[in-house]
């Protein structure tokens, strides 16, 4: 396997905070079991034979769940991390089911072996067929009350995607676990982030304590290890770093999604994205309203925008060069970047894909992020800074609450988990007074029917 510029450049922009011991450890004995069974060793061979088998042999060393991801790239980069730290609590192997549009931005993440699937490999192309997902899903087997799935079938299809039903939505319990471990083969299909629901299972707690003492820095541990980028994408994205923000005393991240551009547009929202950066979280200076003439020195700050709209970058790069800073305020020189330079999303599209891994990676590398609540695209580049963001309010709110702060702050750096199974509220439970162990969550800042881990609990 090629080596990944990106495993060590990475480490002088930001130093992460260390891995657990025990973490550290599973981390390794994974390793060692990837390489044992991954697609291109003996045991895969022989066991993918076995998937069109009803008695596959469950007691094999060698069991597997293949990730399919889709939707926009942070919400695949979400939903993976979620795939892996799920094979490192049940002891199996994560393979990637990769379509042309994600080809080539990863290196390997596990050293000397592949999380790839073969090409060859055409199973998968049954296992997306609807007629396989009426014999082999999950919920549609629990909907059907058969409760020894290892007798069905040596593979099982999980739908944890924002699409899924009530009959999905079992998964996240401690008794399907159990029905589910023996089974050789699951393919998921996910485009969120379940992660924080693993932390309320039984079966998953004592084990997920000891790997994650902090709990707000989880999803920043896992996409560290798990996510390098290929050295075309590293190549990118560190030439831009060096040339344009590496010497800025202060970076500053602004990642902004146009939900609604007809109702909604980019002049629109303009106006509190100043009232949030120079009014409420002060990360940039206040402007004078006239074109006067002084001179530019104190503090350097570098503002890079990530957005599908060029008005924000246009607009405030031209407000920063032409006009003064106010009386007052803290003496800065202010300099706007973009990187690129697309309008609409094609998260199907290789080019574009790429084009988002790089702004992702550049805004982590920011000192302060300001981003738009609810995405995913912020929630990796967040997650992976290790920063707590600014939430910007969604623009409806302006309009009906003008006089609101225009963002807020949160609390951690993890990302949200927005469509949990609805049938349990743990927060709600501890209130009522429940017995058992407190959940270490809480309502997410944006979305407040989410939940997101926390070292302690809020309400």
């Amino acid at each position: 396997m090629r080596s990944s510029a990106s495993s060590y450049p990475n480490s002088n922009h930001q130093k992460p905070p260390p891995l657990s011991p025990y973490l550290l450890s599973r981390l390794r004995d994974y390793e060692h079991r990837h390489k044992r069974c991954d697609p291109l060793s003996e045991p895969f061979q022989r066991y993918s034979q076995e998937l069109d088998r009803k008695n596959a042999d469950s007691a094999s060393d060698c069991r597997y769940i293949v990730f399919t991801p889709f939707a926009g790239m942070g919400n695949r980069m979400l939903a993976l991390s979620s795939a892996f730290l799920y094979a490192l609590l049940t002891d199996r192997v994560l393979l990637v089911d990769f379509d042309p549009s994600m080809r080539g931005l990863f290196c390997e993440p596990f050293h000397n072996s592949t999380w790839l699937l073969p090409q060859e490999f055409t199973f998968m192309d049954r296992v997306k067929s609807r007629e396989f997902k009426e014999v082999f899903s999950l919920g549609n087997l629990l909907k059907n009350q058969n409760q020894k799935l290892a007798d069905v079938t040596s593979l099982l299809q999980l739908d944890l995607s924002t699409e899924y039903n009530d009959y999905d939505k079992l998964f996240y319990r401690d008794e399907t676990q159990e029905l589910v471990k023996n089974v050789p083969w699951l393919v998921l299909k996910s485009n969120q982030y379940f992660l924080p629901y693993l932390f309320l299972l039984p079966c998953f707690r004592t084990e997920l304590d000891q790997l994650f003492p902090d709990k707000e820095i989880v999803f920043h541990h896992l996409a560290r290890y798990l996510f390098n980028p290929s050295n075309q994408a590293w190549g990118r994205i560190t030439r831009f770093y060096d040339a344009y923000l590496a010497r800025a005393e202060q970076r500053i991240g602004l990642q902004i999604r146009v939900l609604d551009p007809e109702n909604y547009p980019p002049s629109f929202i303009l106006p509190h994205i100043l009232r949030c950066i120079q009014d409420e979280s002060r990360i940039l200076p206040r402007l004078q309203r006239n074109e006067t003439t002084t001179s530019r020195i104190g503090t350097s700050k570098a503002v890079f925008i990530a957005s599908l709209f060029t008005e924000f970058y246009s607009e405030l790069k031209d407000m920063y060069w032409t006009r003064p800073i106010a009386d007052g305020e803290e003496t800065a020189s202010v300099a706007v970047y973009r990187a690129s330079h697309e309008r609409n999303q094609e998260s199907y599209s290789n080019s574009h894909n790429m084009n988002a891994l790089v702004d992702i990676y550049l805004l982590s590398m920011c000192d302060f992020l300001v981003t738009t609540q609810v995405s995913t695209f912020g929630y990796v580049a967040f997650g992976l800074a290790g920063v707590s963001p600014w939430f910007l309010r969604d623009p409806r709110d302006y309009e009906r609450n003008p006089l609101e702060p225009a963002c807020h702050r949160a609390v951690s750096p993890e990302p949200c988990f927005q469509f949990h199974p609805t049938d349990y509220d743990p927060i709600a439970a501890l209130h009522r007074g429940a017995a058992g162990p407190a959940p270490v969550i809480m309502y997410c800042e944006d979305a407040i029917w989410g939940f997101k881990l926390a070292n302690m609990m809020s309400f």
